[in-house]
């Protein structure tokens, strides 16, 4: 487990998909480790696209039980697509956690096919996005791989992400690869491109 602050409030972490393997890599693939992102909102401590790390699950709950006791112990679980479910229902069960977005976080959805949604935290001038952005190995973001987004409409796929550009994004916390935590409306434009 990687643990990064990236805002007061603000956090990302990574831990081993457990049904990742190595086949799952290569050019349009997806690494072991994936992204989730923690964030205290003003009225919830908002927990997106959750996985407990197996190895590390001990250190994981002793470090987010202190946190959300310290936050008044309300816990909202987001998903940007419903697979990223992961440990979404363990995390509701153990805070009684509410799966709507709390105040503080806006959804845009992403036409793929199928319900994918980008959280914006306009706080942290942060997007969180699941699968329809990656990091890209240049450090910026990259469109998931056509082989990802099959049953839509290229046009109809960009139009719902360009939306995003007239958003004041300055982070780019991605599921699968590096976040963008600098000038995050140019790497999103230098994606859609």
């Amino acid at each position: 487990m990687e643990v990064q602050e990236i805002a007061e409030g603000l956090w990302r972490w990574t831990a081993p998909h457990p049904d990742w393997t190595p086949e799952e890599g290569g050019p349009e693939g997806w690494e072991r480790d994936v992204g989730c992102v923690y964030y205290e909102g003003p009225d919830a401590v908002c927990l997106i696209d959750p996985l407990v790390p197996a190895d590390e699950a001990e250190r994981f709950w002793r470090a987010l039980d202190r946190d959300v006791e310290q936050a008044g112990n309300r816990v909202a679980v987001l998903l940007t697509v419903h697979w990223h479910r992961r440990s979404a229902d363990e995390i509701t069960a153990r805070y009684g956690a509410r799966r709507e977005p709390p105040a503080g976080v806006e959804v845009f959805p992403v036409e793929r096919g199928y319900e994918e949604v980008v959280f914006w935290l306009p706080e942290h001038r942060a997007l969180v996005a699941g699968d329809a952005l990656l990091g890209a190995p240049d450090g910026g973001v990259r469109l998931c791989p056509p082989s990802w987004r099959t049953k839509v409409d290229d046009a109809l796929f960009r139009s719902s992400l360009e939306r995003l550009l007239e958003l004041p994004v300055e982070r780019v916390l991605v599921s699968h690869g590096e976040p963008v935590l600098e000038n995050g409306r140019d790497a999103l434009a230098r994606a859609l491109s």
